[in-house]
């Protein structure tokens, strides 16, 4: 199942893994396997990826970011198939996500010998643009009545959904919040009227979906086995630029 009606679907660089994604998630349908344990084992496959990047096996490492991006996939899937999304698995999720990514890059200041603020400013950098592709995805996908578990405005608590308990909803949100609030709330300033524009047309979504973490993993995998190394916290800075040139785009497109 889609996070989009089939009419607004757009070609996601970031979501490469969505067949083998719905693939796994289907042989899981009549299982007791949750949601919430697929989060687990991207984590799992996170961590392996980063072990390899700190002992110098690269390819093992790159192997488990792109599987990391499959599970990622495979966890929402599951829980549509299921029909039983949650914020639970949202924000389980999210917070995986960022955590791991934290890793990755305190691993590459160790690896390529550089300094601690550089290492930062490339993490800062990655999640600046992941925050955008998000920010727009979501706006997109309530404006097409698609998938709603994620909202435009994360301010506050949400309603446990049937299944879930409310406290460890509230739990994960408080952190989510934490975590991502100060990225939320530079991309907003940035493009505040995102929400009232007009839907962004297909293209335009396909370009920034380059910003997303599967596309994001897929290339430090692939500099990583080229030997490229050292190369990738400056490439994610350098392009993190693009943040202002989408958004100039894309008020361009509506004014």
């Amino acid at each position: 199942m889609s996070k989009l009606p089939p009419a607004y679907k757009f070609i996601d660089l970031s979501d490469y893994g969505r067949p083998i994604a719905r693939h796994i998630a289907m042989s899981l349908k009549e299982t007791s396997f949750t949601p919430v344990q697929v989060t687990w084992l991207f984590i799992i496959s996170g961590l392996i990826a980063i072990a390899g990047m700190f002992f110098g096996y690269y390819y093992l490492a790159a192997f488990f970011l792109v599987l990391k991006s499959i599970l990622d996939a495979a966890d929402g899937e599951l829980a549509r198939i299921k029909e039983t999304p949650s914020y639970t698995g949202r924000f389980f999720d999210s917070i995986a996500d960022i955590l791991l990514n934290a890793l990755i890059f305190y691993t590459l200041y160790i690896i390529c010998d550089i300094s601690f603020i550089y290492a930062f400013l490339g993490f800062f950098g990655i999640q600046l643009q992941g925050t955008l592709y998000n920010y727009y995805y979501v706006i997109l996908r309530n404006k097409v009545n698609g998938d709603t578990t994620s909202r435009i405005f994360e301010t506050d608590t949400p309603q446990a959904l049937p299944g879930e308990n409310q406290r460890t909803v509230t739990i994960l949100f408080k952190i989510y919040k934490l975590l991502y609030g100060f990225f939320d709330k530079i991309i907003y300033r940035l493009d505040n009227n995102a929400p009232q524009g007009k839907k962004m047309p297909n293209l335009f979504m396909t370009a920034v979906s380059s910003f997303g973490l599967g596309f994001q993993l897929l290339l430090i995998g692939i500099f990583l086995i080229m030997g490229l190394k050292e190369f990738i916290i400056p490439f994610f800075l350098w392009y993190t630029l693009m943040v202002f040139i989408f958004i100039a785009i894309r008020k361009l497109l509506n004014s």
